[in-house]
């Protein structure tokens, strides 16, 4: 069946609106609706094939935003019994394609170089200055889930030297783990950002981290904002503690510290990384199957473990 609106968990970012095929989907906390598989499409309502399914009328942040970091084809997690299930691996390629493209933006100083071409600069004042190769850099991941991990299989195909953290050493992964930040900082020329923000990673990236990192190193952030102490991420850029950063997202979205904008060893992005036609449509088709799956009695295709 055509689905017409559907709800999730989003993160915990300011009110925004994105556009959706159909109208508009928002990040606004909603009323609780029913969630429906048939009959007539409507606000709240998911129309498909069968069967009425409420949702609880517990107390929580349930949105309706496609870019939500978890769905939900039941009550709120941690109800009794009740399964969850998150977007998988639907936005996994598209922001790994981001990051990596944020990578090679900041060591090719892409945006300061066709500002400079823009601004009739290049026949002014002759070339732009030389900058630095992204093949062979040694490159940190910090988070190595399905975004991290395809963020290194792509710069591992740059000849860059990859190496990661995460809550514990990956097993099936081929690259070198580090157990902590500071440590993967120092031993990187790209440091990128792509773990969950909890309570143990927000501001991970503080100035001892940065100062690891080293006045010739990058950060790239696609993961979220808080997991950088933003305020000395400006310091450190102005007094050249670290190199350059390419920045997807930020601290208090949509407000972006302004000392930024005049950075031409700062690339920064609205929040864009996973926002493709193809990533929405993934997500809307895994969620559909979750359902599918749930109301036939089947294991969910993407479940979360709680």
């Amino acid at each position: 069946g055509r689905w017409c609106s559907w709800g999730s968990r989003s993160s915990r970012s300011s009110p925004r609106r994105w556009p959706g095929a159909s109208g508009s989907f928002w990040s606004r906390t909603p009323t609780p609706r029913p969630w429906r598989r048939g009959g007539r499409c409507s606000s709240g309502s998911i129309r498909s094939r069968t069967t009425t399914w409420p949702r609880s009328r517990r107390s929580g942040s349930w949105r309706a935003s496609p870019w939500a970091s978890t769905t939900s084809t039941s009550p709120p997690a941690g109800a009794a019994g009740s399964p969850s299930q998150n977007a998988g691996a639907a936005f996994a390629v598209d922001t790994a394609d981001y990051g990596v493209g944020l990578v090679v933006a900041v060591l090719r100083r892409l945006a300061a170089a066709e500002a400079h071409v823009r601004a009739g600069r290049w026949a002014a004042d002759g070339d732009y200055p030389l900058t630095t190769k992204v093949s062979g850099k040694r490159v940190g991941i910090l988070g190595l889930g399905n975004i991290g991990s395809r963020i290194a299989r792509r710069l591992a195909a740059f000849g860059c030297a990859v190496s990661y953290n995460s809550r514990s050493p990956k097993p099936s992964a081929r690259y070198e783990f580090v157990p902590t930040v500071r440590e993967l900082a120092a031993g990187s020329d790209v440091l990128v950002l792509s773990c969950a923000l909890t309570e143990e990673t927000k501001h991970v990236v503080n100035r001892e981290v940065m100062e690891a990192l080293g006045k010739d190193g990058v950060l790239v952030n696609v993961g979220r904002g808080g997991l950088v102490d933003e305020p000395e991420l400006v310091r450190c850029l102005q007094e050249g503690v670290v190199g350059g950063a390419g920045l997807d997202v930020f601290e208090s979205e949509p407000n972006v510290p302004p000392e930024l904008f005049s950075m031409d060893n700062v690339v920064l992005s609205a929040h864009r990384a996973v926002a493709t036609p193809e990533s929405i449509r993934g997500t809307i088709e895994l969620v559909a199957g979750n359902l599918d799956a749930f109301f036939a009695g089947k294991p969910l295709l993407s479940p979360v473990q709680l």
